[in-house]
């Protein structure tokens, strides 16, 4: 059953690339993805033995990142077949003279995308240090196409930006495997291999110096892939430039990935005794996202790079959780699933915004709700959401967080924390509430906007108050999913985030 979860979407991704019509690729990427949810309920209810001498396998933690991970990117693919079939649309109306750089395959593009699917699962699914390391490059190189769909010198700059930094953390993540192996050396067990069952098992015999070497540098080698300050620095460029639905799986499910390699280092530490440690660099580092990441949210106009500032900060959170421990790292977990459904829906109505008004610059975007009521209304949603306004599940998760800041007597973290979410809260607020309420202009009213990527007008059969269905469906199901598990968890998911947290040592 785990080969299945990597074998449907890779043997999909080379079907995509030899499939000649446009029609047959996106029913394919659907098919796939849905595919693959299956398969991870089917793994969630009846959970398959480890494979490759337990190289492969499935603990609570894997369940918890790979569910979220598929049911995302199922929706993503939802909206990506609607945005594919928008895309060819306005390129085959435009001459190629005016746009030399938009001639980019759809086929390359789904591959890849269903290629990136791949290799995400393996990272949740890897129980080996070195395994791990190489499919979170893999990860890398599967979605660096995707950034550069448009094919613009922005588009070009970013995805280099995206290589060379990630590339960078990824090295010394592998010097982490290094340092670990050296540790393990110290351990009277023979031939004791980089799994992570195994390591864990005889933690308290590896040797406590080099061990904390390699976490450093599994925290600043993953770190840097998870987005957290100050190792942040190719993310805003990655989101603002790559098309919406890339944005939607990178801020939503690729830096949770990165996330749980470096929630594998903390178990290990914790078992090893030397949680302490641990802790107090992932309260550091949380901290310090957060921080940079209020910074650059004020007065940022660019909604796209907003929207990938706040998930630098929502990073920081994530460690800043963990780092707590107790009922903090339960939230935690929690939060990153809120994070992932909540984020993804602001990317999507994003990619809505600017298929309309043709302009990143909030100050041209001018009453969304006016022109785009749907995506006005998952606009306003979606702020609630991820700012941590009630009735929404990010904020029982942030509350969650706070709580364990309180009950660790963490008085100044907490009230640090509170601060931060109040600037991000308030910029936040400032920028999208005259987006969505302010005046349009009387172009954009009537749907004549000027702007050198304008697209035709569509064919609208299937609309809800005058959107497309395939653009305002899915932000609509995950805004769905956010205020229902906002209003009642269930004791379900509740019993697996405690697992998870156990797992990985964070409660």
């Amino acid at each position: 059953m785990l080969w299945l979860l990597l074998a449907v979407p890779a043997g999909a991704a080379l079907l995509a690339l030899a499939l000649p019509w446009s029609v047959l690729r996106r029913g394919l990427l659907v098919a796939a993805t849905g595919t693959h949810v299956a398969l991870v309920m089917t793994c969630c209810l009846q959970r398959p033995a480890a494979v490759m001498y337990g190289w492969i396998a499935l603990d609570d933690a894997s369940i918890l990142f790979l569910a979220t991970m598929s049911v995302v990117f199922f929706i993503v693919s939802l909206y990506t077949v609607g945005y594919l079939a928008q895309e060819e649309a306005r390129v085959a109306a435009e001459p190629p003279e005016d746009l030399p750089f938009v001639n980019f395959p759809e086929a390359v593009f789904t591959g890849c995308l269903l290629l990136f699917l791949t290799m995400m699962t393996l990272v949740i699914l890897s129980h080996h240090w070195g395994l791990l390391g190489i499919a979170v490059e893999a990860t890398t190189l599967a979605s660096a196409p995707l950034i550069y769909f448009h094919r613009h010198p922005r588009s070009l700059e970013a995805t280099w930006k995206y290589l060379v930094i990630c590339s960078v953390g990824i090295a010394l993540a592998l010097l982490g495997n290094f340092f670990l192996a050296v540790a393990a050396k110290a351990c009277p067990a023979p031939a004791l291999d980089l799994v992570m069952g195994d390591l864990e098992r005889y933690a308290c015999q590896l040797d406590p110096l080099w061990l904390k070497a390699a976490f450093m540098l599994f925290l600043v080698g993953y770190g840097t892939k998870m987005g957290l300050a100050p190792l942040h620095t190719w993310l805003p460029d990655a989101h603002s430039e790559a098309p919406s639905t890339v944005s939607a799986l990178l801020s939503g499910v690729l830096l949770n990935c990165a996330f749980l390699a470096i929630l594998r280092g903390h178990s290990l530490l914790v078992k090893a005794g030397l949680g302490q440690f641990s802790r107090e660099l992932l309260v550091l580092f949380g901290l310090a996202s957060m921080t940079v990441a209020a910074m650059f949210i004020i007065r940022q106009l660019d909604y796209k790079r907003l929207l990938a500032y706040s998930s630098v900060e929502h990073m920081g959170i994530l460690t800043l959780g963990v780092g707590i421990g107790g009922i903090a790292g339960f939230g935690s977990l929690w939060h990153a699933v809120n994070h992932s459904l909540t984020k993804t829906l602001l990317f999507l109505v994003a990619g809505n915004t600017l298929a309309w008004f043709h302009s990143k610059s909030a100050r041209e975007v001018q009453g969304v709700r006016t022109v785009l009521p749907v995506t006005g209304c998952l606009w306003l949603v979606g702020t609630l959401a991820i700012v941590g306004s009630p009735p929404f599940a990010p904020f029982l998760s942030e509350f969650a967080v706070l709580k364990g800041m309180i009950d660790g007597d963490r008085i100044l973290v907490a009230v640090w924390y509170l601060a931060m979410l109040a600037i991000v809260f308030v910029a936040l607020s400032a920028v999208v509430i005259p987006m969505v309420y302010g005046t349009p202009a009387t172009r954009a009213a009537d749907g004549e906007l000027p702007g050198e990527l304008q697209a035709p007008a569509p064919r609208r059969r299937w609309t809800l108050a005058g959107e497309p269905l395939w653009s305002v469906v899915p932000p609509l199901l995950l805004g769905v999913a956010v205020l229902v598990l906002g209003l009642y968890l269930p004791s379900e998911l509740c019993d697996l985030l405690h697992r998870a947290a156990c797992a990985v040592g964070a409660e």
